[in-house]
């Protein structure tokens, strides 16, 4: 038995796409390998995704969109995305239960409910979350520590484009070192871009540990992580 029993992973939205295809079905089969294969360990799995594939309000909003509508129209983004995913699933077998932030009619997803949430995990089921925190100015990070508090998980994994946290974009600069460990008031005060300093602090406060990591590049790398490989970057 590995020592997480529960976990959160937030996807980012921009993962999703290529350059074709707001929402690519190569992406999808890849988050789904992923998937299955931390449900192969036992492990309940709650989902947080973003929006950016589709609509980013934050972007808007710079250039004079009102920033409540703009994200308004994001988190209806991430609902998108969640329904995606949950499709993806679905066609695998595997059983799912999307809830939104905010109520969406029309029997197309749950309003969030702690208990049903938490319910549907201990069955099995896959509970992918959308609309963030259902309020505006908060980022999907932010979001996916409220769930990740709310369901009682172990752990929240951050799935990026690079394999933990560096001293710098690793992108831009070749020389950038990897973090193995950090803590929450070292990365407020470095001011490393993971994730916003509300996720941070929530964390900080809820004694709820992060792992950022890389999922696309080796669908492995989570089961690795979940098997006690000492992979990505733990903030704590």
């Amino acid at each position: 038995m590995g020592k997480y029993k529960r976990i959160l992973l937030k996807l980012s939205g921009e993962a999703l796409a290529n350059t074709k295809n707001t929402i690519d079905p190569n992406t999808l089969g890849k988050v789904i390998s992923i998937i299955q294969s931390a449900l192969d360990q036992k492990v309940e799995l709650g989902i947080v995704v973003g929006g950016g594939n589709i609509f980013r309000g934050a972007a808007l909003a710079e250039s004079g969109m009102n920033r409540v509508t703009g994200d308004h129209m994001g988190m209806l983004a991430t609902v998108m995305n969640a329904l995606a995913i949950s499709d993806a699933c679905k066609r695998n077998k595997i059983k799912t239960l999307v809830m939104s932030g905010f109520p969406i009619g029309g029997g197309v997803c749950d309003p969030v409910d702690h208990n049903k949430a938490k319910q549907a995990l201990s069955e099995g089921k896959v509970v992918i979350f959308s609309a963030g925190t259902g309020s505006p100015c908060f980022t999907t990070d932010t979001g996916a520590v409220l769930r990740a508090i709310e369901i009682d998980a172990d752990i929240v994994f951050k799935a990026t484009k690079v394999d933990g946290v560096y001293t710098d974009d690793p992108m831009k600069n070749p020389s950038a070192t990897r973090y193995e460990a950090l803590s929450f008031d070292e990365a407020i005060e470095k001011n490393l871009q993971i994730m916003d300093t509300a996720a941070f602090a929530l964390c900080r406060e809820h004694n709820l540990q992060i792992c950022v990591f890389s999922m696309l590049e080796n669908t492995n790398t989570l089961s690795d992580i979940l098997k006690g490989a000492s992979l990505g970057t733990i903030i704590s």
